[in-house]
């Protein structure tokens, strides 16, 4: 495997004479992901390369960006590789990503892709495929140790035609969760400085963004050095709102511990959208300690009622990442979590039935049986959903300010600042004047749509 220097990802490079490159790139995984793909499509772009206009192109240039939560993250990005390798023999596969980075040897032989290129080396993207196609590499895989890896790409988190933009504040971990590989897929913690933060993000309202999300492998671990002063968070956040006119910003993924009072007043401004996505896994305090989590039930506890109590009047979106199953959770164990969830503020669970992932400590923990996971999974997701229906009706009837989305769905063509899809009844012909534009509306109906809901609203006078 090369250990390249990863040098400037931004230069240019010279246009192939001969051949004439269009690419895709297929995302999988989270939003720091999304931030990526963004940058991916900026650093092939400026290097000769181009979007290919329909993802069936012929002999375009596939990029999968992976991801590795999960082994199943994996094999989702092998069985992609091979339906296109089936449909499209002549196209050009290229594995990057998380999975390229932890599960390299489910790419290095399989037939189908042609690239590997570990997050080490994502940066040299253009360069790395440009000499494929000129028959000068040696090797199909490029990956050396993320732990030396020290920068932080910026440019990134614009994918194209999005009206919302997520921005990479952070990236990697330091906390080593014994469920997790990111850390070994991603690196140390890293963090942007707030003065190239604030300038992207006057950057993307220039250029007509309304809102932005502000993501990171964990964001709480968001820190940076200014004249010798430790910046954290709370100082980004507070930075973005005082030198920054964008009308909508939102945060990512938290843990309870890292819910300040401090930040709390922040969300004071509503410019701030009043959502909060809560990474708890848990709330049982032993199952919690197994996890190598740094807080417990009370720390559950208390977050959630100081979100509910301080942010919006209590009208505030909270969804939470929960795993069911964890290694050596009890009956007991798992009750008293249902038990604090049926008792606390909260909006919706993401539930994860939990997936052993090779590498990681709680892969050779005594397991709970696959049936036991999907059991307390079921429960969960059915305590979600009634929750996510009743504070659905309790919007009914209020005002929100809506974010249209860029992309005309019959079903669903705006995001309010707390985190509600909303249908706005809008035709193709009336969505065109209203496209990428906060309106007013009043929510008058929640309509069930599977297993999901939306509201539906009527927009009012501009």
């Amino acid at each position: 495997m090369d250990n390249i220097e990863l040098k400037n990802s931004d230069t240019k490079l010279p246009a192939p004479p001969d051949r004439h490159y269009d690419f895709v790139v297929h995302t999988f995984g989270c939003k720091v992901n999304t931030y990526d793909t963004g940058l991916i499509q900026k650093n092939l772009k400026q290097n000769g390369f181009n979007i290919a206009s329909d993802l069936k192109a012929k002999n375009a240039v596939h990029v999968l960006n992976t991801c590795a939560v999960t082994s199943e993250a994996t094999k989702q990005a092998v069985r992609l590789i091979r339906k296109i390798k089936s449909k499209e023999p002549l196209a050009t596969v290229v594995v990057t990503g998380c999975a390229a980075q932890v599960d390299t040897g489910a790419f290095e032989n399989l037939p189908g892709a042609d690239l590997v290129v570990a997050n080490s080396h994502k940066g040299m993207l253009p360069h790395l495929i440009d000499q494929f196609f000129k028959g000068d590499n040696k090797q199909k895989v490029f990956k050396s140790n993320i732990f030396k890896k020290d920068d932080l790409e910026e440019g990134g988190g614009q994918e194209q035609h999005h009206t919302r933009s997520f921005l990479k504040i952070q990236d990697g971990c330091n906390s080593f969760c014994s469920f997790c590989i990111i850390p070994y897929a991603r690196g140390k913690s890293r963090s942007l400085p707030i003065s190239v933060l604030v300038e992207k993000i006057n950057q993307l309202h220039k250029d007509g963004l309304q809102e932005v999300v502000l993501t990171g492998v964990h964001i709480g671990d968001y820190e940076v050095l200014e004249g010798g002063v430790s910046k954290k968070l709370e100082d980004l956040v507070e930075a973005v709102l005082q030198r920054t006119k964008i009308s909508r910003i939102r945060l990512s993924s938290l843990e309870p511990i890292e819910v300040s009072e401090r930040l709390l007043q922040l969300y004071q401004n509503d410019r701030l959208c009043p959502h909060f996505h809560m990474s708890i896994q848990s709330g049982d305090t032993d199952v919690l300690s197994q996890m190598k989590r740094q807080y417990g039930e009370a720390e559950v506890r208390s977050s959630l009622e100081a979100v509910n109590e301080r942010v919006n009047s209590g009208n505030v979106f909270v969804g939470m990442d929960v795993i069911a199953g964890f290694p050596s959770e009890t009956d007991e164990q798992f009750e008293n979590t249902y038990k604090i969830l049926s008792e606390t503020p909260w909006t919706r669970l993401h539930v994860f039935p939990y997936s052993e992932r090779p590498g990681t400590r709680a892969a050779i923990m005594p397991q709970v049986t696959l049936m036991k996971r999907k059991e307390r999974a079921l429960r969960l997701r059915e305590l979600s959903l009634h929750r996510y229906q009743t504070e659905a009706l309790k919007q009914v009837g209020s005002l929100k300010k809506v974010l249209v989305l860029n992309k005309y769905s019959e079903q669903v063509q705006g995001l309010s600042r707390d985190y509600w899809n909303v249908n706005l009844g809008l035709s193709a012909e009336e969505y065109e004047g209203f496209r990428n534009k906060e309106v007013p509306v009043k929510i008058e109906e929640v309509v069930l749509n599977g297993d999901d809901l939306y509201l539906k609203a009527r927009v009012l006078e501009l």
